[in-house]
Protein backbone atom coordinates (compact mmCIF):
# COMPACT_ATOMS: atom_id res chain seq x y z
CA UNK A 1 0.00 0.00 0.00
CA UNK A 2 2.94 2.84 -0.83
CA UNK A 3 1.76 5.93 -1.73
CA UNK A 4 3.48 9.16 -2.86
CA UNK A 5 1.27 11.14 -0.13
CA UNK A 6 -1.97 11.11 1.70
CA UNK A 7 -4.97 9.19 0.32
CA UNK A 8 -7.67 11.47 -1.20
CA UNK A 9 -11.64 10.84 -0.16
CA UNK A 10 -13.27 11.40 -3.36
CA UNK A 11 -17.45 11.29 -2.95
CA UNK A 12 -18.57 9.61 -5.40
CA UNK A 13 -21.17 12.58 -5.76
CA UNK A 14 -18.00 14.63 -7.42
CA UNK A 15 -15.76 11.93 -9.21
CA UNK A 16 -15.44 11.93 -12.48
CA UNK A 17 -13.31 10.68 -15.06
CA UNK A 18 -11.66 12.87 -17.73
CA UNK A 19 -10.11 11.72 -21.17
CA UNK A 20 -8.61 14.69 -22.99
CA UNK A 21 -7.37 14.45 -26.63
CA UNK A 22 -4.37 15.86 -27.47
CA UNK A 23 -6.69 18.76 -29.99
CA UNK A 24 -8.64 19.51 -26.85
CA UNK A 25 -11.88 17.81 -27.28
CA UNK A 26 -12.97 16.44 -23.19
CA UNK A 27 -15.32 13.04 -22.75
CA UNK A 28 -15.90 12.58 -19.10
CA UNK A 29 -18.06 9.98 -17.24
CA UNK A 30 -19.59 10.60 -13.62
CA UNK A 31 -19.61 8.20 -11.14
CA UNK A 32 -23.20 6.67 -12.35
CA UNK A 33 -22.32 6.68 -16.15
CA UNK A 34 -19.11 4.80 -15.12
CA UNK A 35 -21.13 2.22 -13.67
CA UNK A 36 -24.27 2.44 -16.40
CA UNK A 37 -20.87 0.79 -18.61
CA UNK A 38 -20.19 -2.68 -19.33
CA UNK A 39 -18.25 -4.33 -16.30
CA UNK A 40 -15.67 -7.13 -16.60
CA UNK A 41 -14.23 -8.98 -14.09
CA UNK A 42 -10.79 -9.42 -14.95
CA UNK A 43 -8.59 -11.48 -12.94
CA UNK A 44 -4.61 -10.80 -12.91
CA UNK A 45 -1.39 -11.04 -11.25
CA UNK A 46 0.25 -8.08 -9.94
CA UNK A 47 3.67 -6.78 -9.93
CA UNK A 48 5.04 -3.85 -7.81
CA UNK A 49 8.36 -2.62 -8.10
CA UNK A 50 9.74 -3.28 -4.14
CA UNK A 51 9.99 -7.23 -5.47
CA UNK A 52 6.84 -8.65 -4.48
CA UNK A 53 3.69 -10.06 -6.74
CA UNK A 54 0.16 -11.24 -5.93
CA UNK A 55 -1.21 -13.54 -8.21
CA UNK A 56 -4.79 -14.35 -9.26
CA UNK A 57 -6.37 -10.96 -7.83
CA UNK A 58 -9.99 -10.34 -8.83
CA UNK A 59 -11.55 -7.11 -10.05
CA UNK A 60 -14.24 -5.48 -11.14
CA UNK A 61 -14.42 -2.04 -13.90
CA UNK A 62 -14.37 -0.69 -17.20
CA UNK A 63 -11.88 -1.63 -19.57
CA UNK A 64 -9.94 1.30 -21.47
CA UNK A 65 -11.31 -0.34 -24.53
CA UNK A 66 -14.66 0.83 -23.92
CA UNK A 67 -13.69 4.53 -22.63
CA UNK A 68 -11.39 5.12 -25.96
CA UNK A 69 -14.11 4.03 -28.13
CA UNK A 70 -14.91 6.77 -30.54
CA UNK A 71 -12.08 8.71 -29.45
CA UNK A 72 -10.65 10.41 -32.44
CA UNK A 73 -6.71 10.74 -32.33
CA UNK A 74 -3.26 10.65 -33.19
CA UNK A 75 -1.97 10.21 -29.64
CA UNK A 76 0.66 7.30 -28.59
CA UNK A 77 0.95 8.28 -24.89
CA UNK A 78 -0.75 8.52 -22.20
CA UNK A 79 -0.46 11.25 -18.94
CA UNK A 80 -2.71 9.54 -16.32
CA UNK A 81 -3.92 12.24 -13.28
CA UNK A 82 -5.08 11.05 -9.99
CA UNK A 83 -6.66 13.19 -7.41
CA UNK A 84 -4.37 14.35 -5.05
CA UNK A 85 -1.81 15.46 -7.90
CA UNK A 86 0.05 12.20 -8.82
CA UNK A 87 0.74 11.37 -12.45
CA UNK A 88 2.03 8.36 -14.73
CA UNK A 89 2.93 8.05 -18.46
CA UNK A 90 2.23 5.38 -20.55
CA UNK A 91 2.04 4.42 -24.53
CA UNK A 92 -1.69 4.26 -25.19
CA UNK A 93 -1.00 0.87 -26.93
CA UNK A 94 -0.69 -0.25 -23.07
CA UNK A 95 -4.13 0.77 -22.24
CA UNK A 96 -5.64 -1.14 -25.12
CA UNK A 97 -6.39 -4.49 -26.01
CA UNK A 98 -7.86 -5.72 -23.25
CA UNK A 99 -4.69 -4.66 -20.80
CA UNK A 100 -5.85 -1.85 -18.89
CA UNK A 101 -9.20 -1.00 -16.94
CA UNK A 102 -10.73 1.42 -14.92
CA UNK A 103 -11.51 -0.69 -11.38
CA UNK A 104 -13.97 0.19 -8.98
CA UNK A 105 -13.98 -3.21 -7.22
CA UNK A 106 -11.64 -5.60 -6.15
CA UNK A 107 -13.40 -9.18 -4.56
CA UNK A 108 -16.09 -8.12 -4.58
CA UNK A 109 -16.55 -5.21 -2.65
CA UNK A 110 -15.80 -1.59 -3.67
CA UNK A 111 -12.21 -0.43 -3.84
CA UNK A 112 -11.04 1.12 -0.81
CA UNK A 113 -9.50 4.44 -0.59
CA UNK A 114 -6.55 3.21 1.28
CA UNK A 115 -5.85 0.78 -2.39
CA UNK A 116 -6.93 3.47 -4.44
CA UNK A 117 -10.51 4.04 -4.26
CA UNK A 118 -13.16 5.17 -5.62
CA UNK A 119 -11.46 3.77 -8.63
CA UNK A 120 -8.12 3.14 -9.63
CA UNK A 121 -6.23 2.38 -13.27
CA UNK A 122 -5.30 -1.42 -13.52
CA UNK A 123 -2.76 -1.83 -15.81
CA UNK A 124 -1.53 -5.19 -14.11
CA UNK A 125 1.29 -6.55 -17.17
CA UNK A 126 3.46 -3.44 -15.94
CA UNK A 127 4.57 -2.50 -12.55
CA UNK A 128 2.04 -1.53 -10.22
CA UNK A 129 3.15 1.94 -9.51
CA UNK A 130 2.03 2.39 -13.66
CA UNK A 131 -1.43 1.34 -12.42
CA UNK A 132 -2.74 4.97 -10.64
CA UNK A 133 -4.82 5.04 -7.45
CA UNK A 134 -7.68 7.84 -7.16
CA UNK A 135 -7.74 7.66 -11.08
CA UNK A 136 -9.78 11.39 -12.24
CA UNK A 137 -8.42 10.92 -15.57
CA UNK A 138 -5.56 10.38 -18.90
CA UNK A 139 -4.12 13.31 -21.10
CA UNK A 140 -3.62 12.42 -25.01
CA UNK A 141 0.05 12.95 -25.91
CA UNK A 142 1.77 12.88 -29.27
CA UNK A 143 4.54 12.78 -27.46
CA UNK A 144 5.70 11.08 -24.20
CA UNK A 145 5.79 13.24 -21.09
CA UNK A 146 7.42 11.41 -17.71
CA UNK A 147 4.89 11.40 -14.63
CA UNK A 148 5.70 11.60 -11.17
CA UNK A 149 7.54 8.40 -10.52
CA UNK A 150 9.41 8.71 -14.14
CA UNK A 151 10.63 12.45 -13.19
CA UNK A 152 12.23 10.64 -9.79
CA UNK A 153 14.08 8.18 -12.03
CA UNK A 154 11.65 5.41 -12.33
CA UNK A 155 11.87 3.61 -15.39
CA UNK A 156 9.27 5.22 -18.11
CA UNK A 157 7.93 1.74 -19.24
CA UNK A 158 8.17 -0.27 -16.31
CA UNK A 159 7.81 -4.06 -17.59
CA UNK A 160 8.52 -6.22 -14.67
CA UNK A 161 9.55 -9.14 -16.61
CA UNK A 162 12.61 -7.39 -17.63
CA UNK A 163 12.74 -5.65 -14.09
CA UNK A 164 12.93 -2.21 -15.93
CA UNK A 165 12.79 -0.24 -12.02
CA UNK A 166 15.20 2.58 -12.72
CA UNK A 167 16.10 4.74 -15.86
CA UNK A 168 18.93 2.26 -17.20
CA UNK A 169 17.14 -0.85 -16.38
Amino acid sequence: MLSAGPTPRVPLDTWEFVVSAEGGAEYRWSWNELMGLPQEAPTVDLHCVTRWSKLGTNWQGVSLDTLLEGIDTAARYALVHSYGGYTTNLPLDDLRGGRAWVVHGYDGRPLPAEHGGPARLLVPHLYLWKSAKWVRGIRLLVDDKPGFWETAGYHDYGDPWREQRYQGD
